[in-house]
């Protein structure tokens, strides 16, 4: 992991949707501050709904309702006019969860990676097309030659997220936000992606955001977690002091459903809380420490929501009359 300052510093980040009126506005993102240094992998883990896809795309700038702080390589992002963000998107990139939808199918493999270079003006074609064969031996489509002709219907999934793993890193960027980009993957294939993002780390020093459900993945590749749930950030830190003391309800269902998954995981893939049963307690313990969280420093690093002073922990009582 890097030092000096953030690469990216998010600070009270909040994002709401739909009108007032009838149905009133959702809360997608409340309150949400993080920061990721040069050369780190920070893990964004919770379930679908929770709010991670849209700090994604707050990030880039891509959520007009967002409102707080998103610091990027020290200049601010959220009001900055399409002109200039344009160019902050030279170092930031994004790779979707799904190969099949997020590469055109009526472009060749050399087109799709080399597009980004097109519009940002990078060098001329002798250039550009040195660069789209360097990306792709580097996510191991080797050698570039048998792929860079193909379509995507001619890829395997595997090799699509990687000629879209190799788009995003084409222009050497500074960050990447990555969400779940291996769970439309074999558990086969999930490695080989983990693979290439932590060379990719290592060799350029590069920063992620690794936005994922499984808590599985993040501890193999993140150096930090940040655990998300109703919007929320509940529980922060080093990936191994999360995961093996989670302190947040939340966080403890996550870890659970990683044990209880752990002897049948090669035939299905994790879906994390999505598997536990929603009369289990802790849901609405979670709930309610989640209620205007105050994160907290418990150890070095470690930070956990807890209820606002004043509250305390629901009963048994509580809990079956809700």
């Amino acid at each position: 992991m890097g030092s000096g300052p953030p690469l990216l510093e998010v600070s009270d980040l909040n994002v709401r949707f739909g009108a007032r009126g009838r149905f009133g506005e959702i809360a997608a993102v409340r309150g949400l501050s993080f920061s990721i240094a040069p050369g780190e992998i920070l893990g964004l883990i919770g379930e679908s709904g929770s709010g991670k896809t849209t700090v994604a795309r707050a990030i880039m700038g891509l959520v007009p309702s967002a409102t707080g702080s998103i610091r990027f390589e020290g200049r601010e992002m959220l009001g900055l006019p399409e002109r200039e963000l344009r160019k902050v998107r030279r170092r930031l990139h994004f790779i979707f969860q799904d190969p099949y939808d997020s590469l055109h199918p009526g472009m060749r493999t050399r087109e799709i990676v080399e597009e980004a270079m097109k519009i940002h003006g990078f060098g001329d074609r002798a250039y550009r097309e040195t660069a789209v064969s360097a990306a792709l031996e580097e996510v191991g489509l080797t050698p570039s030659s048998r792929f860079i002709r193909r379509y995507p219907h001619q890829l395997s999934g595997g090799q699509r997220q990687r000629v879209a793993i190799a788009r995003a890193m084409v222009l050497d960027p500074a960050l990447v936000l990555a969400d779940e980009p291996t769970s439309m993957l074999d558990l086969s294939l999930r490695s080989g992606i983990l693979k290439i993002l932590e060379k990719h780390r290592d060799t350029h020093g590069t920063g992620y955001l690794f936005i994922t459900h499984d808590l599985a993945l993040a501890r193999y590749l993140c150096d930090r977690v940040a655990v998300m749930f109703g919007g929320s950030l509940v529980e922060m830190g080093p990936t191994e002091s999360v995961v093996t003391n989670p302190l947040h309800p939340y966080s403890q269902l996550l870890l659970q459903a990683v044990e209880e998954l752990a002897p049948t995981q090669a035939a299905q893939p994790a879906r994390g809380p999505d598997l536990i049963s929603p009369d289990d307690n802790a849901i609405a313990k979670a709930r309610h420490a989640t209620i205007e969280p105050e994160l907290q420093e418990v150890t070095p690093g470690h930070y956990v929501a807890r209820p606002p002073s004043g509250q305390s922990e629901p009963d048994e009582a509580t809990e079956k009359e809700e």
